[in-house]
Formats: C-alpha cells, sequence, structure tokens
C-alpha cells in the first residue's frame, strides 16, 4: 500500500506539475498502516468514483454529506479518523484508493474546479471529517469528539494524523492537555514527524525536540516509532495508556523511495519538476511500476 501511495503521488506531480509530494513520500507508511489494519473502519459509504462539490450544507442541500463517509460509518464500535494537516490531501486519496475505497480515476480529479478531490482537503473531500483551519486546529476537534464518545460509552477510538510542524502551535499543546485532564485513552494521534517544513528544518525555524519529553510532561503517554516500518506503526497502536492519550511520533524521510530529490532538501514543501528533469521522474515512475523500487 505504501509503495502504492507514493506511485500514485508521483504520477499526479508529473501530470499536473506539481504536488506535495514529499509529504507522501514520508507519510505513506503511516496512512497504508491506519487503513491498512490499525484502525477498525467499516465498509465506504461514498461512491467509489469521487462525486462533484455539491455545495455547502443548509437548508436547501440537505443531501450534503462530508468525506468522512468514505472511511465507512459513524457509529459506534467503529474507529473515527481526522486529518489535521489539509495539504496531505493527495496522500490521503491515494491511501483511499490503495484500500479499495475510491477508483483510482478520481485521482485524476485532483485540483480540477469542481472536484470535491481538492489540493487542500475540506470536510467535503474524500476522507475528510472536517475542515480543519489553520494548523493545530484538528486537535481540538478531535479531542471533542473522543469526549463526546466516552459521554455516550461508545467503543472506538478517534484517530488523528497530524505533521510535526503543528507542534510549533500552542493551540496543539492546549490539546494535548485538555485530553489529558479528560482522561482520553480513546485519543490516538499518529505524527509524521519529518523535520521539514515550508520555510526549511524545522530545528531551524522553530526547534520542537525534544518532543518524547515535551508529550509527556503534560501527561500523555509517547511512543517513538520508525515511520517507514509498518510492524512498529501497528505496535505502537496497542500501547497502554491507562487513561491517557496516545501520541505516536513516525519518524520519517520526505524523499524515501525517491532520493533524487535529497539535493533539494529542506525545501520540499512543494515539488514542481523542471522541465528537464521530467524524463528522468517518468523513469522513475515506471521503475516504481514494475516493482523496481
Amino acid at each position: 500500500m505504501a509503495k502504492g501511495i507514493r506511485k500514485r503521488v508521483l504520477e499526479i506531480t508529473i501530470v499536473k506539475n506539481g504536488c506535495y509530494l514529499s509529504q507522501a513520500l514520508s507519510s505513506a507508511e503511516i496512512l497504508a498502516s491506519l487503513y491498512g489494519g490499525i484502525m477498525k473502519l467499516g465498509e465506504s459509504q461514498a461512491p467509489y468514483e469521487a462525486p462533484r462539490f455539491n455545495g455547502v450544507p443548509g437548508q436547501t442541500n440537505k443531501d450534503y454529506i462530508t468525506g468522512r463517509a468514505y472511511n465507512g460509518p459513524v457509529i459506534a464500535g467503529y474507529d473515527r479518523l481526522l486529518i489535521s494537516p489539509a495539504h496531505y490531501a493527495v496522500a490521503v486519496y491515494a491511501a483511499l484508493i490503495e484500500s479499495g475505497r475510491m477508483s483510482p480515476e478520481s485521482l485524476f480529479q485532483f485540483n480540477v474546479d469542481g472536484s470535491t478531490v481538492e489540493q487542500i482537503g475540506a470536510e467535503h473531500s474524500p476522507g475528510f471529517e472536517l475542515t480543519t483551519g489553520s494548523f493545530g486546529q484538528a486537535i481540538s476537534q478531535a479531542g471533542g469528539i473522543a469526549f463526546s464518545r466516552k459521554r455516550k460509552q461508545e467503543d472506538g477510538r478517534v484517530f488523528l494524523f497530524m505533521s510535526d510542524g503543528e507542534l510549533e502551535e500552542g493551540q496543539t499543546w492546549e490539546g494535548i492537555q485538555a485530553a489529558v485532564f479528560y482522561k482520553l485513552d480513546n485519543l490516538v494521534i499518529y505524527v509524521d514527524v519529518n523535520g521539514q517544513q515550508y520555510d526549511g528544518w524545522t530545528k531551524d525555524v522553530m526547534n520542537i525536540e525534544p518532543i518524547t519529553g515535551r508529550i509527556k510532561g503534560f501527561g500523555a503517554e509517547c511512543v517513538t516509532v520508525n515511520g517507514h516500518d509498518p510492524e512498529s506503526l501497528y505496535r505502537a497502536s496497542l500501547t497502554k495508556t491507562d487513561g491517557k492519550p496516545l501520541v505516536v511520533l513516525c519518524y520519517t524521510n520526505t524523499t524515501q523511495e525517491i532520493p533524487e530529490l535529497d539535493a533539494r532538501k529542506p525545501h520540499l514543501h512543494f515539488v514542481r519538476l523542471k522541465d528537464y528533469e521530467i524524463d528522468k521522474f517518468k523513469t522513475i515512475l515506471a521503475q516504481m511500476e514494475k516493482g523496481e523500487r
């Protein structure tokens, strides 16, 4: 699944003349593991072909649905998934395809006017339950859902996928503090710690290490794993938390399986290929399709 995610996003990067490729390269195993076995999700309730945007909810639009339908029914016994960094949307779409929840053809509606397969995911985009606004807000939303589920005594956990840049945001730490206070042991946060952001290396822009010590200092349970090792990602989800929320720090590489991008580090926030690079990356894509990478 992870290899499929990388292959699909590289193809879109070539076809669309630019995409959030590095985010897919770093998060592929995380999303593949979440959709491939960590989360308990029911069958997709959404159309296999991604629909066109049908407008915002309101009195005249009662049929409005959110992208969460791709993650199965929202009922007790099943897990919920929230995506915090909306620019990871293309990786989420690829994960939906690899898990059989959305058609491969839908990905080519990526960033097309009127499509729900948006470049920056919103609440109507496949796999997205909420529009998370500025970075750091989704943890509060996930905490609210987890709190509600505990009040209702519903089985099923709330999973939140985050990027490490969000740990610079004060609201993230307020969200962790609240989740600890309310003993939200049904909240599991997977963080893609790839060490890069728009302006360069995270350590140079706003150093957030040591992350583990800070999270444990706020009272949450914290596990550190190799974000490209599915077995470690899965085992982390089984961690006993004793009434605490769980944060899984997944250390990753933004050029995983495509080292040809190493020379661009740390400026990989949005990858647009130069004309003279197209043939080289088409060759890389062909190697991926043949299983040579």
